[in-house]
């Protein structure tokens, strides 16, 4: 197996490194890419001082599917994984990648919390740690993938942050689409189940994590961004199943379950009622700009990969490449 790790990364120097530590310590055979983009917290020189990063691709967008597809198009491995900065490999995850991708064209695992020791100099704006973190909606439990069916389609998700794929899978999927800001690994779970690829979980696949502060910084409203969530839903469902009734249940469910929780926050004293409404605001904006984008994204591309915002439809990502493979 050749392997190639992708390592998208923002603002999170310290947590990077600590990624690094375990891909020498665990998969020291690996081409290690770092995508950085762009932060302000020295990881260019951290990076460029190791010499266990084959590659440093620095972009100057903050998405995490611009970044993953950064470094998917730099790799060279005919297996190419994606590990979050913040995530740490454990001893089995290489032997784990090989298994199953014997038996599968993706393959994930389970990623648990490490404990650590918050300090002032860690406490950092959690908006701000990784290009479009994707926290509520791509974690996997330590028991098992989440599965849904949708449209006659058996969707299996995966944590987006310790994913391995055939370079041939993702080739067909034309990589992330990088209109998505967040929800980028669950559209590509969705055009996976599209392609009849398949995906497995494999416990030795496992990740530790290291959790952002739980400090809140946004000034009294959510840490989520509803909008955007919304707008990602709303786009990828529409985008991948056009307009059904299953796609109109579905929206709705989530938001009314979302009204519900801040409504109970402000019952409870732990939000205001002018919170309560700016997020309904921010929902209703999200899921009319989503469902428009998403039927034009539906019109833009009608092959299997559902994706017309992928890797193929740019060239200009990489603003600067540091690349020891060529030295």
């Amino acid at each position: 197996m050749d392997l190639s790790v992708v390592v998208p990364t923002l603002n999170g120097r310290d947590r990077l490194a600590a990624c690094l530590d375990s891909l020498t310590a665990h998969a020291p055979d690996a081409e290690v890419i770092v995508v950085n983009g762009p932060s302000a917290d020295g990881t260019t020189g951290m990076v460029r001082d190791r010499d266990d990063v084959d590659v440093l691709v620095e972009i100057s967008d903050r998405t995490v599917n611009v970044a993953r597809n950064a470094g998917i198009e730099t790799a060279t491995g005919d297996v190419v994984a994606l590990v979050d900065y913040d995530n740490r490999i454990t001893p089995a995850w290489v032997d784990g990648v090989r298994d199953g991708l014997d038996r599968a064209d993706v393959v994930t695992g389970p990623v648990t919390p490490v404990e650590t020791v918050a300090t002032d100099e860690d406490e950092t704006d959690p908006s701000e740690t990784r290009a479009g973190d994707e926290p509520h909606e791509e974690s996997d439990s330590a028991d098992g993938p989440e599965r849904k069916r949708i449209a006659g389609r058996d969707v299996t998700y995966f944590a987006g942050g310790n994913v391995a794929f055939r370079r041939e899978t993702l080739r067909d999927l034309d990589g992330f689409d990088e209109y998505l800001h967040t929800g980028g690994a669950r559209d590509a779970a969705h055009r996976l189940a599209h392609t009849d690829r398949t995906v497995v979980w494999d416990t030795d696949v496992a990740a530790r994590t290291e959790p952002p502060s739980r400090h809140a910084v946004d000034g009294g409203r959510s840490g989520r961004d509803w909008e955007w969530k919304y707008r990602a839903l709303s786009y990828r469902l529409l985008k991948n199943y056009g307009i059904r009734p299953t796609v109109v249940g579905r929206t709705a469910k989530h938001a009314v379950l979302d009204a519900g929780s801040v409504a109970r926050d402000v019952l409870d004293g732990e939000a205001t009622p002018s919170r309560w409404v700016g997020n309904g605001r921010d929902v209703v904006f999200g899921i009319a700009g989503g469902s428009s984008d998403g039927l034009v994204a539906r019109a833009q591309d009608r092959s299997p990969a559902r994706n017309p915002n992928g890797i193929s439809k740019r060239a200009d990502r990489a603003v600067a490449k540091y690349d020891r493979r060529e030295e």
